[in-house]
């Protein structure tokens, strides 16, 4: 709107005055105007009627752009703008949010299975209940959500009767602590400082060729096509159940940890961003592109999306709070290279996955001794080390007050 012609001077036309900056409070200026009569649309000549719409949703549209305008003006922490916002279409935008006067929360029916909600512009909606809600709550918003298997509803309530907690400070020990290394390799998600592997899931690669059969099948059709439309969604359902396996997988395996009763969980501060980057590409003085080790590279960044370990210690985090523990990332460097009894260091190559060390008759596991270490990090009983020219040296060393502990436990596992 403020752009002008390169040959217009400013001395001899007028140019146009500065508009402001859109915003959300002006973009919600002019809802009222909307609502009035209907609006049409020209590319497709259909007549919307905005008055049928709550008034808080129509907001929150307005709230939507002007995030996302704001987050692509400001970009990331270097300052690099990943892309403009893309329009969302009928088939891209997915819930809608009501909240405000209006909405009331009515009686289960016969088994407490249905809730019935009062929606303004709607009425009475049926919801099939999954969980028993409290007497005396006040529903404060409505969230619709459509999926590829159908509708959810999120409620937003608030319970008056419902006390403040100030949860516990916990002091984190030998004893009440648990530490976890993050492990691709096999079929190992986590290795614990007690020296148990926790099995994985991998719920992207046991289904890949059902989701590459239906990709390509999808890709073949014309663009707008029904059976092309057809084909998305079986592929947004297979999607659907990957991520709903992973998200029950992960759930499961938290559980477990918290059921062994430690009170501090210490996993790795991971750089997922940087680890699941593409390799720099290499040219040669003519400009041919060298290979460079991203076809290896993809297979491995495919893993770490299939893992979803950022996900995980969220949810283990949610789970660890409910029995008042707590969950607290620690920077795991040198851990998964250094003896975790002794100050050596063995695992230079991530090929090395076993050690065996012929002074204390006992094979030491890559994974487990990281583990081991790991948790030395966060009760700070790991040595200091720096590197001087190229050379790892260890500074200060303290493994000698928990090296009888680590080596109990690497020998029983």
């Amino acid at each position: 709107m403020n752009r002008s012609p390169i040959n217009a001077c400013p001395l001899v036309c007028h140019l146009p005055e500065l508009r402001d900056k859109p915003n959300f409070y002006s973009q919600k200026k002019y809802l009222p105007g909307l609502k009035k009569e209907s609006v049409m649309v020209e590319w497709s000549g259909e007549e919307l009627d905005f008055s049928q719409v709550p008034a808080n949703t129509l907001q929150e549209v307005c709230k939507r752009v002007d995030k996302a305008f704001e987050r692509f003006i400001s970009g990331d922490s270097n300052g690099k703008r990943s892309g403009k916002p893309r329009f969302k279409s009928q088939s891209r935008y997915r819930s809608l949010v009501i909240e405000g006067a209006g909405l009331e929360l009515h009686s289960c029916s016969i088994g407490g299975k249905y809730l019935y909600v009062k929606v303004p512009k709607i009425g009475l909606v049926k919801i099939r209940s999954h969980r028993h809600l409290p007497n005396g709550v006040i529903l404060k918003q409505l969230q619709f959500i459509k999926k590829n298997d159908g509708w959810f509803v999120n409620l937003k309530l608030d319970d008056p009767t419902v006390p403040t907690v100030t949860p516990d400070v916990v002091l984190p020990t030998w004893e009440n602590s648990l530490a976890m290394d993050a492990v691709l390799n096999e079929d190992v998600y986590l290795a614990t400082s007690e020296g148990v592997k926790l099995p994985s899931l991998k719920a992207l690669r046991k289904n890949q060729n059902k989701l590459t059969r239906v990709s390509r099948k999808k890709n073949a059709r014309s663009l707008g096509s029904s059976s092309r439309r057809k084909l998305a969604k079986r592929e947004g359902k297979q999607h659907q159940r990957i991520a709903r396996s992973r998200k029950d997988f992960q759930y499961k395996t938290a559980h477990n940890l918290v059921r062994t009763g430690k009170k501090v969980f210490f996993h790795e501060d991971l750089n997922l961003k940087g680890l699941t980057k593409r390799n720099a590409p290499k040219q040669d003085e003519s400009g041919v592109y060298l290979p460079n080790g991203q076809s290896a590279k993809s297979g491995l960044n495919l893993s770490w999306a299939d893992a979803a370990f950022a996900q995980f210690f969220q949810i283990l985090g949610h789970i660890a709070a409910k029995a008042g523990a707590v969950v607290i990332a620690k920077n795991p460097a040198y851990t998964s290279q250094l003896l975790a009894y002794r100050d050596d260091v063995i695992f230079t190559d991530c090929n090395i996955r076993e050690y065996w060390d012929a002074t204390e008759s006992l094979m030491v596991d890559r994974d487990i001794n990281a583990a081991i270490n790991l948790k030395r990090v966060g009760l700070d009983v790991f040595p200091t080390i720096k590197r001087r020219k190229g050379e790892i040296v260890i500074v200060g060393s303290i493994t000698d007050d928990t090296s009888k502990e680590v080596l109990r436990i690497l020998r029983n596992a």
